[in-house]
């Protein structure tokens, strides 16, 4: 049996399509379960900003590494690797099918394969980078990295400017790119499928779940983190700095530039196989992702 991988932009419906690709695996005598691979769906305490399967979709598809982290803590692409090996090693040997879904391209592929990590910084480092990142922002930081390392890193993505530069004060020289964490050659034989659709439908289904979330309480959840002491990890969450300013627009306008950020690794990610779903259901979306598996009827009915 091998694992199946469903990658793509936000709010392009991986959830709820893995929710009706589950539901015909269990037609054929599968029980599936799905593996999280979003960065910041394993928080806590921010399940309405990341946009985490609601509890009636997790009682129809068992998800793990879901809200299993308190908000206030650090978390990594290592430690990730770690918990996520653990489920998907231990759901092939007992025969059923890890489902494993998100849009981090990092995380995917720390499920997925190993990881080349860089060691971990002294507290002194990380702590004088963050207040620099408080004073002057990213892309002060971003404008004083190598320029090799600056091309690889947008100037607003702020942990991994912060990454990047805690390694180079530390002596230690980081990934130019974060390609270069993973290795090729999968833990386990996966299908791996990447969905995507239309620009402006993408761009629609992002507004339409940003105001969703703001309907939900999203700003009351990242207001409530904050005052927690939401760890740097947890932060930087997309829309989380925006909507604690109060703005929902500059939230939205946010996740429509990490989508697109998502669909490059989507692009560059080896052995994927693209399901374009634009005025797709979920159910024809997840019968179209159904066939790239090996074995599985090609067509509906």
């Amino acid at each position: 049996m091998e694992a199946l991988a469903i990658f793509g932009p936000t709010a392009v419906g991986k959830t709820s399509v893995a929710i009706e690709v589950a539901a015909l695996l269990r037609e054929r005598g599968e029980d599936p379960v799905a593996v999280n691979c979003d960065s910041m769906q394993v928080y806590r305490g921010l399940e309405i900003l990341s946009g985490a399967a609601s509890p009636e979709e997790r009682g129809r598809l068992e998800h793990r590494l879901v809200g299993s982290v308190p908000v206030t803590e650090e978390f990594s692409a290592g430690r990730f690797a770690e918990l996520a090996h653990a489920e998907v090693d231990g759901l092939l040997s007992a025969g059923r099918r890890p489902i494993v879904v998100g849009g981090t391209g990092l995380y995917l592929r720390a499920a997925l394969a190993g990881l080349e990590l860089r060691p971990p910084v002294a507290a002194g480092v990380r702590d004088a980078v963050e207040r620099e990142l408080a004073e002057r922002g990213p892309e002060a930081l971003h404008a004083e990295l190598e320029p090799a390392l600056a091309a690889a890193v947008h100037p607003n993505d702020r942990k991994r400017i912060a990454r990047m530069t805690e390694l180079v004060r530390s002596g230690i020289e980081p990934h130019a790119s974060s390609e270069g964490l993973w290795t090729q050659a999968l833990r386990h034989p996966t299908t791996l499928v990447g969905i995507t659709c239309e620009p402006d439908e993408l761009d629609r289904r992002i507004d339409q779940r940003g105001d969703a979330m703001v309907a939900a309480g999203a700003e009351a959840e990242v207001r409530a983190a904050d005052a927690a002491g939401a760890s740097r990890t947890a932060r930087a969450a997309i829309g989380f700095e925006e909507l604690l300013a109060g703005d929902a627009e500059a939230m939205k306008h946010a996740q429509r530039r990490f989508a697109r950020r998502q669909l490059t690794w989507m692009r560059r990610m080896p052995g994927v196989e693209v399901v374009d779903r634009t005025g797709l259901s979920d159910l024809d979306a997840a019968w179209r992702v159904s066939a790239a598996i090996p074995g599985f009827p090609a067509t509906a009915g």
